[in-house]
């Protein structure tokens, strides 16, 4: 379930293109984050799928002819309730009827009929969509609101490559959850998330790290976008996909995450500081690889010294211009956990810090659930119990948006 679509009426408009395969993908996705999703095939889709692939994956009919009794004025019934209208894969015929207003069809009838957002995924083959009518008929479209995603360069069902296929449904999901998101509980709040491990290098080819994966760093930076931040997200190195519509700024080293965190503070509303950031690095770097035949001439033992702290940076910051005006931070802890994270909130100026026992089971690095404790500047103290870090997220942004 995500929190931004749960309970949300998505109409999905699905028209003649091969990429309708994608179209159930993404109609089985938007059900499984809770969303109600009405399916509106035209008849060319129909060549392609059948509405029961779709009455599958979502529990519902799918809607196709017009001039069904059972339909009629359905189109206006979904046009007023729906939440969002998304048509996905788009083609340059129903882009052009879309832009004349033309409406003969069950699909462009309920477009017709809207009272919200409408996001279109254009996909069509070789040279179509960078035509100059089909160019004039998404301009159209772009000037009366109509949001688009895509489409993406790649091979095409010809056999051509170009601009024309339909994006994948999980950034299509993205872009639905940031338009959902948009006047969210943090709406015109600028949120700055740092995320994942840091490096240190010892030589070339190795360096000392941590177990961080990123996850519950990237979660967060999608439950702030989901409440309509703009986020801007530090992210050390990791494999996690980002969200759609935020702004990444990669770093490797704890150097580069302190000059780039501080830097992305200056003019933010919230930081909110998941990162596991690498306490030491090694107090010498080799050039070269050191190699086994050599390593006791470099020395076995690895000398360490102190990183910058970022938090500390980003206190005597905030001391002198007020910003960022809220601080989150994580305590990832083996022993004491609870004493050890509300010492580091006292410590480091913080008006709110997440801790957790990373020795816990199915809380801490490389897993999907984490089990945190929040404690506030104030002495409020909030258990949150083991979920996934999606909904750790979640409660984390909620819980930021009432202090607010």
């Amino acid at each position: 379930m995500i929190q931004v679509l749960s309970d949300k009426k998505v109409v999905l408009g699905v028209t003649g293109s091969i990429a309708c395969y994608k179209a159930v993908d993404l109609a089985s996705k938007l059900t499984q984050a809770g969303a109600q999703v009405d399916v509106i095939l035209t008849e060319s889709a129909r060549r392609f799928v059948s509405p029961l692939a779709f009455r599958s994956v979502t529990g519902r009919p799918a809607l196709v002819d017009m001039w069904d009794e059972s339909t009629h004025v359905q189109h206006v019934n979904l046009g007023e309730e729906a939440d969002l209208m998304v048509i996905a894969p788009a083609t340059a015929n129903t882009i052009a009827r879309l832009a004349n207003g033309m409406a003969d069809n069950l699909l462009t009838l309920t477009t017709l009929s809207l009272r919200c957002p409408l996001l279109i995924a254009p996909a069509m083959d070789g040279g179509m969509y960078t035509h100059p009518a089909t160019q004039a008929n998404v301009a159209v479209l772009r000037e009366r609101g109509v949001w688009f995603a895509g489409p993406a360069e790649g091979r095409m069902a010809s056999g051509l490559s170009g601009q024309g296929r339909m994006v994948e449904p999980a950034e299509l999901l993205g872009k639905i959850r940031q338009i959902a998101g948009r006047n969210g509980v943090f709406k015109g709040q600028h949120v700055v998330v740092t995320a994942g491990p840091t490096r240190e290098a010892l030589d070339p080819v190795r360096f000392i790290t941590n177990r961080s994966t990123g996850k519950q760093g990237v979660a967060l930076a999608q439950a702030a976008a989901d409440a309509g931040a703009t986020v801007t997200l530090v992210a050390g190195p990791m494999r996690q996909p980002f969200p759609v519509g935020i702004e990444v700024v990669n770093v490797l080293t704890t150097q580069e995450m302190h000059d780039a965190t501080v830097e992305a503070v200056r003019k933010a509303d919230i930081l909110l500081m998941a990162a596991a950031v690498s306490d030491f690095r090694p107090s010498k770097f080799n050039n070269q690889k050191i190699k086994k035949t050599k390593a006791e001439e470099w020395g076995m033992a690895i000398g360490l010294e102190r990183t910058l702290d970022i938090l500390e940076s980003v206190k005597a910051q905030r001391d002198a211009t007020g910003r960022p005006f809220i601080v989150l931070g994580f305590a990832a802890e083996t022993q004491n956990a609870f004493e050890y994270g509300r010492n580091k909130l006292i410590r480091k100026g913080l008006d709110i810090i997440a801790i957790n026992d990373v020795t816990a089971e199915g809380a801490g690095f490389e897993v999907d659930t984490n089990r945190v404790i929040l404690i506030s500047s104030d002495g409020e103290v909030a258990r949150l119990p083991l979920s996934t870090k999606t909904a750790v997220a979640e409660q984390i942004v909620n819980h930021l948006a009432k202090m607010m």
